[in-house]
């Protein structure tokens, strides 16, 4: 067998289906309003405590080791601010409302002949999810769940729910709709609601108990779990609740908090692709790998702080066999590319081209020249 055809072979076949945790979490077994917590937090470490799903929650449980602490902070707090983004935590720069809509305090939305309503949260719909499929990557599932039943299912078996991100993809899931004979309305992955992660996260992760968050007395503005619940407790409302599901609560309440330590690093100096390699591997450990759409959301809290237009990736184009490789050797398994990008052969007569993420839009990956200047981001591990 031709060695360069053997090579992409063996790179295929090794394609990353795990990811490092890239966040560190630690437990400060010190009572704390929320905002001492907060300032705590990041003095010492990054930020009070991220979720973006439940591997992150089983990872912070691991750091509460006192088996007699209840009650804890995390970073999300209530705000003022009821906005729509997506489950995948992108933010909803394209929306395709239908007329008079949104007409009311629904917080989801579904999908009805090509426009969308807004809908109660807790009926039962069926929905669409984004997938790995090939052909579309679309899956339809015929069951009827609540909007945050259809999101953890969809995290569960499959991708996450279907985010919609302009006219394009809205008219291509309308045709998987026609298509597919569906005759009722879908939920697609659009939901709104006030809470704000500390360090600006876009996370839609929440693993609310039934009945929650209810802000009784109209004063409960942050979020406390118990990581060391066993089955059933009541909490201070004298509601049930199960383990390591969260509450609102008081934000003056002295407890015992979570912060985080964020492996991803945005350098806002601005230095060419070489350049940035350099100073990650002499400071850091590298220019950062993204292997999944988990780490792409990382990457996409990290790169809307950033002052350029795009960011560094250590991304770069092997021009001998014309494909795409990330700093550890592997093959881009996970595709984030903007249209007209990385799915043609590079020019290498040229300057060598390098992979970069936009910070802006939908944060899709880009093929630029290496002697551009951008700001960067360094992986600690």
């Amino acid at each position: 067998m031709d060695q360069t055809l053997y090579l992409i072979l063996l790179l295929i076949a090794l394609c990353s289906v795990s990811e490092c945790v890239q966040r560190q979490y630690h437990f400060i077994n010190v009572l704390k309003i929320w905002t001492e917590a907060q300032r705590f937090c990041r003095e010492k470490y990054t930020d009070l405590a991220t979720v973006d799903n439940m591997n992150d929650m089983n990872e912070l449980k691991k750091s509460v080791n006192d088996g007699g602490v209840h009650d804890i902070r995390i970073g999300l707090k209530r705000t003022s601010v009821n906005k729509w983004q997506w489950s995948s935590g992108e933010p909803a720069l394209y929306l395709n409302w239908g007329s008079g809509q949104p007409d009311g305090g629904d917080e989801c939305a579904l999908i009805g002949n090509g426009e969308w309503h807004d809908w109660p949260c807790s009926n039962s719909l069926t929905f669409i999810c984004s997938s790995s499929n090939m052909n579309t990557g679309l899956v339809f599932v015929n069951q009827m769940k609540n909007w945050r039943d259809a999101q953890s299912y969809c995290r569960q078996n499959h991708i996450d729910l279907v985010s919609v991100r302009n006219q394009n993809e809205n008219q291509q899931i309308q045709k998987f709709i026609n298509d597919s004979h569906i005759s009722n309305d879908v939920w697609i992955g659009l939901f709104r609601d006030p809470w704000q992660w500390s360090d600006q996260s876009d996370s839609s992760f929440r693993d609310w108990a039934s009945g929650e968050p209810n802000n009784a007395g109209g004063v409960e503005n942050c979020i406390v779990l118990d990581p060391n619940a066993q089955g059933l407790i009541p909490n201070n409302q004298g509601q049930w609740i199960t383990l390591g599901q969260w509450y609102d609560g008081s934000c003056d309440n002295p407890l015992p908090f979570v912060c985080h330590e964020d492996k991803l690093i945005l350098i806002n100096e601005t230095l060419t692709w070489p350049e940035a390699l350099r100073y990650c591997r002499q400071n850091y450990t590298d220019l950062v790998s993204v292997h999944s759409e988990e780490m792409q959301r990382r990457v996409m809290n990290v790169v809307k702080r950033a002052s350029t237009e795009a960011v560094w990736l250590g991304l770069h184009n092997y021009c001998q066999m014309n494909m795409w490789l990330w700093l550890s050797g592997e093959i881009v398994c996970y595709q984030n590319w903007a249209p007209g990008n990385g799915t043609k052969p590079e020019n290498c007569s040229l300057t060598k081209r390098k992979g970069a993420v936009q910070s802006g839009g939908d944060q899709r990956w880009i093929s630029l020249p290496e002697t551009h200047k951008l700001n960067f981001i360094c992986s600690r591990s």
